[in-house]
């Protein structure tokens, strides 16, 4: 099928996306950004002009003001777009907070290194709680969605589901995700995960993901868009093909 002018106008001749293409991405996670927190303007604004007065006062000093405001405006425009950035991840953050399964999007900012599962690999139907799990130099990692009094219960039993598997050589570190007393915000977990002690090397890591991964195969993870709660075996599976 024929492309449209539109979609060929995006495209530079090599067949990559134009500039105008990510000046439009910049200005929809401004638009959406502005939208959930309109002091993200200001705080760009304030950035943009420290950055340039400080860039002033430094070329006056050595004599050249012109040269380093060159330089100053697009080091102003590039710092005015990592505190665009920096709001955005807080505003997402700040509207998924509290939502099931908001714990996996805290993941996707793990650095290289860590073996994350993105659905819950354990959950209770009737109360919603969820466990989601993580592997990386520290052990494995099971985070926690709902009070933690009450999912206490539920990631013991796959604390010791996993120890079982690999023994009691592998730290399996419980962290709870919410915003109540000895929780975790939702903004904070990934920085939390990657300041804890390593404890496995990589080599370790890799294995563990590997051995997890079969024992998830025990328990699939829910498909998205399914009801737990209405969930019915399938009869074919269980008598063999």
């Amino acid at each position: 099928m024929a492309r449209s002018k539109a979609d060929a106008a995006t495209e530079s001749p090599s067949g990559k996306p134009a500039k105008q293409g990510r000046v439009r991405q910049l200005w929809t996670v401004f638009t959406m950004t502005r939208e959930a927190d309109p002091a993200v303007v200001w705080w760009m604004l304030a950035t943009f002009a420290g950055a340039l007065v400080i860039g002033l006062a430094v070329g006056l000093l050595i004599g050249h003001p012109i040269y380093v405001m060159i330089f100053s405006v697009p080091l102003a425009v590039l710092l005015a777009l990592v505190v665009m950035a920096r709001r955005a991840e807080r505003a997402a953050y700040a509207r998924f907070a509290g939502q099931p399964g908001a714990s996996a999007m805290a993941f996707q900012n793990l650095r290289r290194g860590w073996s994350v599962e993105q659905e819950p690999v354990a959950m209770d139907p009737r109360t919603r709680d969820l466990v989601f799990r993580a592997i990386g130099r520290p052990g494995v990692v099971l985070v926690t969605e709902g009070p933690t009094q009450r999912v206490t219960k539920l990631v013991e039993g796959e604390r010791k589901r996993v120890s079982r598997v690999l023994g009691q050589n592998v730290p399996v570190v419980v962290l709870n995700c919410g915003d109540g007393e000895d929780q975790i915000p939702l903004r904070k977990l990934s920085a939390h995960m990657m300041r804890m002690k390593p404890a496995l090397t990589k080599t370790e890591v890799s294995e563990v993901a590997k051995r997890l991964r079969a024992l998830g195969g025990m328990r699939p993870p829910i498909p998205k868009g399914i009801d737990p709660t209405r969930v019915r075996p399938d009869r074919k599976a269980t008598r063999g093909r």
